[in-house]
């Protein structure tokens, strides 16, 4: 059961936050501390190695000041900012790189996709005459957090967490 838990809690708790930001453009708060607080009883459960565990606060604490450097910038919501913290805690060293990676590669996507998105409305709004009300508000959001649940979720095999193939 514990094996089971360690290796499907994270990966569902990002899929609701990815779902989350795409539906609301927001990140509650409540679930960013989930996904970061069940990193600690899923490790001690599974008995991780003091080192792995040091590996993986680590990793949580650089996401952390770079998710925040990158809200400071105005790159990056605060939620955003919390998510790659908690994920970060979950990916752990030695997966860190190919979490970004995927994560910056569905970012991209999705923002070609939000762009194509606000492009058509804005050839929708140009015909009709509205365009002159919203010129200067246009700025396609773009929901990160989905990003990040592709990217976790496409690292997270090569993780810790996953059993040997046998």
């Amino acid at each position: 059961m514990i094996q089971f838990l360690s290796v499907t809690v994270f990966p569902a708790l990002m899929i609701i936050a990815g779902a989350g930001d795409a539906l609301s453009m927001r990140i509650p708060n409540w679930l960013t501390a989930l996904i970061a607080l069940t990193f600690f009883p899923m490790a001690v459960m599974t008995a991780m190695p003091l080192d792995v565990l040091g590996l993986h606060l680590l990793v949580g604490i650089a996401m952390f000041v770079l998710g925040f450097a990158l809200f400071a910038l105005g790159l990056f919501g605060g939620g955003d900012a919390k998510l790659l913290a908690a994920a970060g805690l979950w990916i752990g060293w030695p997966d860190l790189v190919p979490f970004l990676v995927l994560t910056a590669f569905a970012g991209g996507v999705l923002a070609l996709c939000v762009g194509l998105w606000s492009a058509v409305n804005f050839a929708s709004e140009v015909e009709d005459g509205r365009i002159f009300r919203h010129l200067g508000s246009i700025k396609p959001n773009v929901p990160y957090g989905y990003a990040f649940a592709i990217g976790a979720i496409l690292a997270f095999p090569q993780s810790w967490w996953m059993p040997p193939a046998a």
